[in-house]
């Protein structure tokens, strides 16, 4: 195994084993992508389910060299910013919180449900074409939201570093040992048949 090569995570039940590749690595190589890649990746978000199919994902993204995306790197949190500048796009993932019914905006209660299963289309998409995909929350909500043009009934929920994998030596180093996919809960501990 080398760097770059996690240790495999072990399923308790069969899945695909793209499900247990993809994670959220830090150290990205600073290599670029194409605009067709992103596409790509965007093109796999749009076909989430959606409930009423109202499809409230709204992505804002850029490419390293796009102005757009210094922009959105600038918002980062000065620990986020420390290895995402490295990555060869941005996603900003929003949604549109509100519903046109009867030419009247109504809340629309999906919203940020419909939203992550989109992103989890895109992440997988991404790992399935070479690429990863960490999803941060740390950003400065109030400077992203002019930076990007955010309009009215959108909200923000995370900005998606993606690109190809590095070496985690680049890394600063108390982000070192936390560049390994990590686990998850147990299905006893996170469902329950019937009720609670």
């Amino acid at each position: 195994m080398n760097a770059n090569t996690p240790p495999a995570r072990i399923a308790d039940h069969p899945v695909d084993a793209q499900f247990l590749g993809r994670w959220s690595p830090r150290a990205f190589d600073g290599s670029d992508m194409t605009e067709a890649d992103m596409l790509t990746l965007l093109e796999a978000a749009r076909w989430a389910p959606s409930s009423s199919n109202v499809q409230p994902w709204r992505f804002v993204w850029a490419l390293r060299g796009d102005a757009g995306f210094d922009a959105i790197a600038a918002t980062l949190v000065p620990s986020n910013f420390a290895w995402a500048h490295k990555a060869a796009g941005f996603v900003v993932l929003t949604s549109k919180t509100t519903v046109d019914r009867e030419g009247e905006q109504k809340p629309n209660g999906p919203h940020a449900f419909d939203t992550g299963a989109a992103w989890a289309q895109l992440a997988l998409q991404a790992h399935l074409k070479g690429f990863f995909a960490h999803a941060m929350g740390g950003f400065d909500a109030a400077t992203l939201a002019p930076a990007i043009a955010l309009p009215a009934n959108h909200l923000i929920h995370a900005v998606v570093a993606i690109g190809r994998q590095g070496d985690p030596a680049t890394l600063p180093e108390a982000l070192r040992a936390r560049e390994t996919p990590n686990g998850r809960l147990p299905l006893a501990e996170t469902t329950h048949r019937g009720s609670f």
